[in-house]
């Protein structure tokens, strides 16, 4: 995989400059660590692809080096094969900031064999949370490597899926709805159990004599503004993902995003009026 660095071309009184914004690393190394139980993290081909596992012992995840402050983050990402009910796989940016963390979720829902997969996307903002979508993927993620993506502008937040929208958070900021702006974020991913929730509610339980169960990443890219860095980078309306055609869903993506909440879109917490008699005011803005 070639390292490949993004960069911006400013004019300046005729002075050219070159900030650089960031670069896909050629190795898990050189932009991420192990944030707990690196025993069960196996780095596979000289460091470009590595291994999670878990088991009755532990789960394990990693984190990005440094914060980053708008952006993109993509992983491809190979998920438990079989009967991997009561698993999560995560894959998500966080502040960790405690109380007031910003956060951008994917937790990819284990499953009893023959079931679909689904993933679940969160978004807490100024500390709060509980946003939860989930959708039914509509392939086996389990056989072969697929893109999962997170696109973080001062427009909109856009959960992708192989280039496939399955949700977009716009800035409604305006109408006083939070939006993360101004804390940079990590990029995390951990594999776990939470059989207490996370197939069927809790009702289907981790079978551990499948395990140990093993999920595998590769192609780690982050294009976004580091903190620390160059101050004036996150305000720049010239990094890419602020330019004209990144402000919305194009015509092709829009279609695609309504194709996956018209059939593969399982829960949404702005029509769960279990928990919210009155839906929450961005599910109208």
């Amino acid at each position: 995989m070639m390292a490949k660095t993004h960069f911006l071309c400013i004019v300046t009184l005729c002075t050219l400059m070159f900030i650089k914004i960031s670069a896909r690393p050629t190795t898990f190394a050189e932009d991420f660590k192990a944030a707990w139980s690196g025993s069960h993290i196996r780095q596979v081909d000289g460091g470009k692809a590595i291994q999670l596992v878990l088991d009755q012992s532990t789960g394990c995840g990693f984190s990005s080096k440094r914060k980053y402050l708008f952006g993109k983050v993509s992983m491809k990402i190979k998920l438990i094969p079989g009967d991997s009910a009561g698993t999560v796989t995560a894959f998500y940016m966080n502040s960790d900031t405690d109380t007031v963390r910003d956060e951008l979720d994917f937790e990819f829902l284990g499953n009893r064999s023959g079931q679909p997969y689904s993933v679940q996307t969160n978004i807490f903002a100024h500390g709060k949370g509980d946003r939860e979508q989930r959708v039914n993927l509509w392939f086996d993620p389990s056989l072969d490597f697929h893109t999962y993506s997170i696109l973080w502008s001062h427009r909109h937040i856009v959960f992708y899926v192989d280039d496939v929208p399955i949700r977009e958070y716009k800035n409604n900021q305006a109408k006083n709805i939070a939006y993360p702006t101004s804390q940079p974020m990590g990029v995390y991913s951990t594999l776990w159990e939470a059989d207490d929730w996370a197939t069927r509610g809790g009702l289907e339980k981790i079978d551990w004599s499948k395990a140990p169960f093993y999920a595998y990443y590769k192609d780690f890219d982050i294009e976004g503004c580091p903190v620390p860095g160059p101050t004036n980078c996150p305000s720049n309306p010239h990094n890419w993902w602020e330019g004209y055609a990144y402000q919305s869903l194009n015509a092709v993506e829009a279609r695609r995003y309504r194709w996956v909440r018209a059939n593969h879109m399982v829960y949404d917490y702005c029509t769960d009026k279990s928990r919210y008699p009155v839906p929450p005011i961005e599910c109208h803005a």
